[in-house]
């Protein structure tokens, strides 16, 4: 009897946020997953163990969760002025598939760590104490992030007393800016209907109000109480519903269409990651999934958003760069939700605690636009050294 041995490939398996992926330098991978195609999606899925029918990812790097089954791919930067490029790979759970179709901002906090680590940044750079700013590439939308990665004698700093919520225990601070992070390239202008709120008819289903926005990530925001919800919602209220999952995903592939990502709903099985289907309401005091009590006072809004199908534990930091910049212009459901006006920072509730983010925002020639959004995470790195996969020709092993 045959069997093929093992790969081994260098890796690194790194929190970043409420998010966990496996990153790999672009070097380190077998030559025929260094360029897009389905010698790369191969290898990511059999990374992370998808696809699995048991939901588990018991034979893999994965954790079954949509913030859990996640690889990145790192290289110094083609960009100029930017240190290095990062593309991310949202991997399926129950099918094979990898959506590059969008960015992950929980793991954009540790793209600088391992960039530092790994020697993808000169160290010249580095200083002996301080902050090293991080120019980052992110390759899936075409936008630059900038992270200050704390260093201590020469060395990234991962312990601190940074708390997030959604996270166990506390890191080091890395505060994050979003450049320009309106994702014109793929939907258009940052509202790319044109409008603030649109009334949206999803085929079997209703008419909604809606904001749709494509600032950090292409979202659908809805009013908490059209969805029949009061914004205070955790997992097993949302995730332990088929009917209700099916009803927020039609919304999904209509919006997608109505947005111009997709030309049917039909597409929205091959775009899983975006766009995302969030809803927000007033504040409103409630008990967060860790048990503690959030006061309607500490917050500005509710945020509830949908991640892969399913309600996500947290926020992920792509939609809260598009909650931070709704809110700021006036008009929006979620700047309504706020209670209106303009504003420059909104801390919002969501699953695991709250949330505070800044977007600086315009109107330019009569349109809106974002011109940066600011929020800090933690990251660290969880375990190194290599990852392996059983050789297999589909991805040149």
């Amino acid at each position: 009897m045959t069997h093929a041995p093992q790969l081994r490939i260098p890796a690194t398996y790194m929190r970043g946020g409420t998010s966990k992926g496996v990153f790999f330098r672009l070097d380190d991978l077998p030559a025929a997953a260094r360029v897009p195609g389905a010698a790369r999606d191969a290898l990511l899925m059999r990374v992370i163990g998808s696809p699995d029918p048991y939901g588990k990812h018991t034979d893999g790097m994965g954790g079954a969760t949509s913030s859990t089954s996640k690889c990145v791919i790192l290289s110094k930067s083609a960009v100029p002025d930017h240190d290095v490029d990062y593309l991310y790979g949202q991997v399926s759970i129950d099918t094979a598939f990898v959506d590059w179709s969008g960015n992950c901002g929980n793991l954009s906090s540790a793209v600088g760590p391992f960039a530092i680590a790994n020697g993808l940044i000169d160290p010249s750079r580095i200083p002996r104490n301080g902050h090293c700013t991080v120019r980052i590439w992110q390759a899936n939308i075409g936008k630059t992030i900038i992270a200050h990665v704390p260093v201590t004698n020469g060395q990234v700093q991962e312990t601190g007393d940074f708390e997030l919520d959604g996270v166990t225990f506390p890191a080091a601070e890395i505060p994050l800016e979003f450049v320009d992070p309106s994702d014109d390239g793929d939907a258009g202008a940052m509202f790319p209907t044109g409008n603030l709120v649109d009334t949206l008819h999803v085929p079997g289903v209703g008419d909604f109000q809606v904001t749709m926005i494509t600032a950090g990530i292409p979202t659908i925001f809805l009013r908490a109480a059209d969805l029949g919800f009061d914004g205070t919602e955790l997992q097993p209220a949302v995730n332990d519903h088929r009917a209700l999952l099916d009803k927020l995903e039609l919304i999904r592939a209509a919006g997608a269409v109505h947005m111009g990502l997709i030309a049917s709903m039909d597409e929205a099985a091959k775009r899983q990651h975006t766009p995302k289907v969030a809803w927000v309401a007033p504040p409103k005091d409630y008990v967060a999934s860790s048990g503690r009590t959030v006061h309607a006072g500490d917050i500005d809004v509710l945020a509830r958003a949908m991640s892969m199908g399913k309600l996500h534990h947290a926020m992920m930091g792509t939609a809260s760069v598009a909650i931070a910049t709704a809110a700021a212009v006036p008009g929006t459901l979620v700047n309504e939700a706020a209670g209106g006006g303009k504003r420059e920072v909104v801390r919002f509730g969501h699953p695991s605690g709250t949330l505070r983010v800044g977007a600086d925002v315009a109107q330019v020639d009569g349109a809106w636009v974002v011109t940066k959004a600011v929020m800090s995470r933690s990251a660290r790195v969880l375990m190194e050294g290599a990852v392996r996969v059983p050789a297999d020709p589909a991805y040149g092993g």
